[in-house]
């Protein structure tokens, strides 16, 4: 890369460059870096295709390129990720939100709508997109967060206070409901591990970098929604829902949990965009 380089050059070169490597979307993740560097929206590049880049610019990028060449994820490069409508800081101690999840969000929040001033769990937070998300939509709802690790959680309090509801969010490091024990809510949301452990080798080398700890759920992907209906009722107030993302073809598995012993059953199957089962939510018996 030589300082003669403008913004379609550039981008031009990169697009060649990622797909040789194997990328998906080798001139979208080219324009998102080269936003970031600039500072600019993609709009921007598509009104400036002629700028030149400064050589301080073409060394910041020069280092993005080879570590998404490298597979790392662009999220992690950038240090945030876009989710119902916000910027989301995210690191490599967080599972990168995805837009699936926001079917869980939006999900939660028509049930929510008709409680004056909710308390809601997130268990296994992460990054905090799903509880933060709701509460910047809820301005009377309060929430607690969870997750076992205490990197995840420093993340998610730099996004609460980012979205301006941290006063209104309980952080808490531990395992899923462990840290509930005396509390009650009105929603109980989750989107836990649950790709199967054998399964976890097949992923892309982009997921392999998430946590693994966001990722595995089990031998048959199941074990953390088992936890979660077994002990969720609980912690439910009356009228309460406990509402879990799952992977394809989960859906039919997860619904069979709730049983009579769990005090649960099922009250809605949600569908995602793409027509796949995404969400489950239960209700007290």
């Amino acid at each position: 890369m030589s300082e003669q380089w403008t913004i379609a050059s550039i981008l031009n070169w990169t697009k060649q460059y990622f797909g040789s490597k194997g990328i998906d979307n080798p001139r979208l993740d080219a324009e998102v870096l080269l936003s970031h560097i600039l500072g600019k929206d993609r709009l921007y590049l598509y009104t400036q295709f002629d700028q030149p880049l400064t050589p301080e610019e073409l060394t910041a990028y020069r280092d993005t390129v080879k570590r998404r060449a490298v597979r790392a994820p662009v999220a992690y490069i950038t240090g945030y990720k876009e989710f119902m409508g916000l910027n989301f800081a995210v690191s490599p101690a967080v599972l990168i939100p995805r837009p699936d999840t926001e079917i869980l969000v939006e999900t939660a929040l028509e049930r929510l709508t008709s409680h004056g001033a909710p308390l809601i769990a997130d268990l296994g937070t992460g990054s905090g997109a799903i509880i933060v998300s709701i509460l910047t939509k809820l301005a009377t709802g309060t929430g607690v967060a969870v997750d076992i690790s205490p990197d995840a959680l420093a993340v998610a309090k730099e996004n609460a206070v980012r979205q301006g509801v941290d006063e209104r969010l309980n952080l808490c490091q531990g395992d899923m409901l462990g840290p509930l024990a005396g509390k009650t809510f009105d929603a109980i949301l989750s989107n836990p591990p649950y790709i199967p452990d054998s399964d976890i080798a097949g992923l892309s080398a982009e997921v392999r970098q998430e946590p693994r700890l966001a990722l595995a759920g089990g031998a048959d992907g199941l074990n953390f929604y088992r936890r979660i209906v077994a002990q969720g009722a609980e912690y439910l107030n009356s009228g309460g829902f406990i509402a879990v993302e799952v992977g394809i073809d989960q859906a039919g598995p997860v619904a069979r949990l709730a049983d009579q012993a769990s005090r649960l059953k099922v009250e809605a199957i949600v569908k995602d965009y793409a027509g796949i089962e995404r969400v489950v939510v239960f209700g007290l018996r």
